[in-house]
């Protein structure tokens, strides 16, 4: 499952990447983290310098590359409730399939400003970097996030698992599985995702989610003929919990990060 760090983690990456400095890498950001949770908790009154855990952090990083090719928790601004400690967080992979998700956060509600992933299995160290800043820049649904929106973004951060072959387009279950989908149809291919959270947010039923995919992929049949369509479609069923978090955490931590950070020289 995502976790806070990894929110923050694409955040500092795009942030960045936008202003043109050198990115914390991720083991820096898990490191300043838990510090930032020390020092609001006050549960200790010493702690090492926070330039020495950061020089220590990197080498354990190798940092960011660019890419080679469900129900969702969501954290706002700064409570206790939405900054758990992330010693509780469950077991994390060093490696996975992943898709990062830009949002606008507005009075009307969230509208989709960016998405894109890889199912190829990438470390966390680079694959959630990289996706980022991707989806931020190269979605060519639209135009390239600004810094100047930054503060309105959310991030949200997929980890996929559990592929298996589904034995048909309905073989899978709403709020719980993803589903990757792939057809042939008058010789043409076609291909398309969506992740576990998608249909429940949409309040889709599952037949309604299938015909929204194939027309994603670019199939422009009749609505009511799509099983036509079936005989010749594999379908992939895959699982992953989305972890979202708003600019205003991330802007919390950074500002106590440069705060600390500065103290010190």
């Amino acid at each position: 499952m995502a976790t806070i760090e990894h929110c923050l983690y694409c955040f500092e990456s795009l942030a960045a990447e936008l202003e043109k400095r050198k990115p914390l890498t991720l083991s820096q950001v898990k490191s300043s983290y838990a510090e930032f949770e020390i020092s609001k908790s006050d549960l200790v009154n010493s702690k090492p310098p926070l330039k020495n855990q950061l020089l220590e952090a990197s080498h354990l990083s190798s940092g960011a590359s660019t890419p080679s090719s469900s129900s969702s928790s969501s954290l706002g601004t700064s409570t206790e409730a939405t900054t758990p400690n992330s010693s509780l967080s469950s077991f994390e992979p060093t490696e996975t399939p992943l898709f990062v998700t830009w949002n606008t956060v507005s009075s009307h509600g969230h509208s989709l400003r960016g998405c894109i992933g890889t199912f190829e299995s990438l470390p966390l160290s680079t694959g959630l970097s990289s996706y980022a800043i991707t989806s931020a820049l190269q979605d060519t649904r639209f135009s390239p996030i600004t810094l100047s929106e930054l503060s309105s973004l959310s991030v949200s951060v997929t980890l996929l698992t559990d592929f298996e072959d589904a034995d048909g387009p309905l073989d899978w279950e709403l709020g719980t599985h993803g589903l990757r989908i792939a057809f042939v149809n008058k010789g043409r291919r076609y291909g398309a995702t969506y992740l576990p959270d998608v249909a429940t947010e949409q309040g889709w039923t599952k037949e309604e989610t299938i015909v929204s995919l194939m027309r994603k992929a670019g199939w422009s049949g009749k609505r009511d003929r799509w099983r036509e369509v079936e005989p010749n479609m594999d379908v992939v069923r895959y699982k992953g919990k989305a972890l979202s978090m708003d600019y205003e955490v991330f802007k919390e931590w950074r500002e106590w990060f440069e705060k600390e950070l500065n103290s010190q020289d």
